[in-house]
C-alpha cells in the first residue's frame, strides 16, 4: 500500500534540497550561517552530502519572528548568494516573498524562488513570470508567520491545501508562467496544528497526482518535537521517518537540514519503492 504513488519504474532519485540559513534567529539554526566563508563552506558540505539544490533564506519565518526590511535581507543573502553561484554548479533557491529580493536573487544567478506565500505579495507574480528561466514553489500558509499559529482552523485541511495550491497555480499559468516552472509545497507547520499536519502528510498523495512536483519541508518541525517530545537537536529520526513517508506517497523534493542523513534514507527508500 505504501508504494502505491511512487512513480512506478523511476529512476530518478527524489531531489534533496540543503537549507541555508543566513539569519540571526531561525528556530533552528539561526546565527550559524550568517559571514559569507562560513555559509559557503556549509554549501559546499552540503553539496558533497548530495544536496541538489542549495535554498537560501533571508528572514526567519519562524512563529513570531520579526519582519526585516529589504534592504537587511537583500545583505543578508546576495553576497551568500553569489559567493554560491561561482563556486558550486548546482541549483540555487531563495526563500524569500518579496519581490525586489526575487529580482535581485535572479540576476545573481538564483534557479528558484521559495516563496511562503505563494506569490501573493506586490509584484511577485510579475516578477516571476518576467524570469523565464526560473522555477518557482508555490507554499500553502494560512495567515502570515507573525500570526499562523493562533489557533490555525479548517473545515477539511487536505482539500482547502489542495484547493488553495490549485487556485495559485491557475494564477500562474493564467499570468503566461509555463506549468513546468512550477512546484508546490503543502507548507506543514505554516498555520496548522500537529493534526492538521499529520492529515496532510497522510493524504499528500492528493496533492502529487497533480500535475506538479511536490516539495516537503519537515526537518526539525515542532510537529515532530510535540509528537517525539524531543528538543529542535533530536528530531533527525522523526524527520527522516516523515521524508521517507513523502517520497513514498509521490513527493519529489525534499527540504532539509540534514542532507547526508536525508539522502541516505531517501536512497534506501528509493531502491526498495523502484523494485518491480
Amino acid at each position: 500500500m505504501i508504494k502505491k504513488n511512487f512513480p512506478k519504474n523511476s529512476s530518478k532519485l527524489p531531489q534533496v534540497m540543503g537549507i541555508l540559513n543566513v539569519t540571526p534567529d531561525s528556530f533552528s539554526d539561526g546565527g550559524h550561517f550568517l559571514a559569507p566563508d562560513i555559509a559557503l563552506k556549509y554549501a559546499f558540505q552540503m553539496a558533497e552530502q548530495g544536496a541538489r539544490i542549495i535554498d537560501i533564506g533571508g528572514e526567519s519565518t519562524r512563529p513570531g519572528a520579526p519582519q526585516v526590511s529589504v534592504q537587511e535581507e537583500l545583505d543578508r543573502v546576495i553576497p551568500i548568494l553569489e559567493k554560491v553561484r561561482a563556486e558550486l554548479p548546482l541549483k540555487i533557491s531563495v526563500d524569500t516573498s518579496k519581490a525586489q529580493v526575487m529580482r535581485e536573487a535572479i540576476a545573481a544567478g538564483a534557479n528558484m524562488i521559495n516563496d511562503i506565500m505563494a506569490l501573493r505579495g506586490k509584484d511577485s507574480l510579475a516578477t516571476i513570470k518576467s524570469a523565464e528561466n526560473v522555477r518557482v514553489c508555490l507554499m500553502h500558509i494560512q495567515g502570515e508567520p507573525r500570526t499562523m499559529q493562533q489557533n490555525p482552523h479548517y473545515e477539511d485541511v487536505v482539500s482547502e491545501v489542495k484547493m488553495f495550491l490549485l487556485e495559485r497555480v491557475q494564477t500562474c499559468l493564467d499570468a503566461g508562467i509555463v506549468s513546468s516552472r512550477i512546484l508546490i509545497d503543502p507548507g506543514f507547520g505554516f498555520g496548522k496544528t500537529v493534526r492538521h499536519n499529520l492529515l496532510l502528510m497522510k493524504h499528500l498523495s492528493e496533492l502529487t497526482e497533480l500535475d506538479y512536483p511536490v516539495l516537503v519541508g519537515v526537518s526539525r518541525k515542532s510537529m515532530i518535537g510535540k509528537i517525539l517530545n524531543k528538543p529542535t537537536s533530536e528530531r533527525l529520526y522523526g524527520g527522516l521517518a516523515l521524508a521517507v513517508l513523502a517520497i513514498s506517497k509521490g513527493a519529489r523534493v525534499i527540504r532539509t537540514h540534514d542532507v547526508a542523513a536525508t539522502v541516505d534514507a531517501l536512497k534506501m527508500a528509493h531502491a526498495v519503492f523502484s523494485e518491480e
